[in-house]
């Protein structure tokens, strides 16, 4: 049995091209493993706070000297982490947002980037503690950012794999549905890249 984890990160609902397609990837694994269990995390829907000070403070205090506040920060955050830890396979939608990740995905990261629970440093440096996992990252956006002039402006795709590749995932395809402004594009690239998921 495979335990899945889908995070969301599109605020919009109906007409979301990545709701669209991280959902045709998830549907293409429960067709290849039937008994999957998928947990969702929608981070618009149960947002993920913004870090402040409080957030940080507990992240570097011991637990046996957390507040009560403090005390539930951790949990939440471990809550998180012990989503991922659980996962065998981890599909995160991702629309381009200026160029980058939109921001209910950049918390969570802040809140699941913690050493001790995704990675450690050892004497040779940092090591990712999320290890024999597949990703998978359902990319969209209105231009085309996967090769051309506009290739250097993604912060999006390649920020996901160095964060979750800093968490010991290696293992990473990426399914994009491009141009999605762009016509003579647009009328069918996100149907091409939910016909060409494969899950390996």
């Amino acid at each position: 049995m495979k335990n899945i984890l889908h995070i969301i990160s599109s605020p919009r609902m109906e007409v979301s091209a990545s709701r669209k397609l991280g959902k045709a990837v998830i549907e293409k694994i429960k067709e290849k493993y039937p008994d999957a269990v998928v947990k969702e995390r929608d981070l618009t829907k149960n947002s993920v706070p913004i870090l402040d000070e409080v957030h940080i403070n507990t992240f570097f205090t011991p637990a046996e000297s957390h507040s009560s506040e403090q005390a539930e920060i951790n949990e939440y955050s471990t809550g998180l982490i012990a989503e991922l830890q659980e996962a065998d396979i981890i599909v995160v939608e991702s629309p381009m947002y200026n160029f980058s990740v939109p921001a209910g995905l950049r918390a969570y990261f802040d809140f699941t980037s913690r050493a001790g629970y995704t990675f450690k440093y050892d004497e040779n440096g940092p090591k990712g503690l999320l290890n024999n996992k597949k990703l998978y990252i359902a990319f969209t956006s209105g231009n085309i950012y996967s090769k051309g002039p506009y290739q250097v402006y993604d912060s999006n795709v390649p920020y996901i794999k160095n964060v979750f590749g800093f968490y010991g995932v290696s293992d990473t395809t990426i399914f994009r549905a491009e141009g999605l402004s762009i016509p003579g594009i647009m009328e069918n690239s996100l149907e091409k890249a939910i016909e060409g998921i494969t899950i390996d």
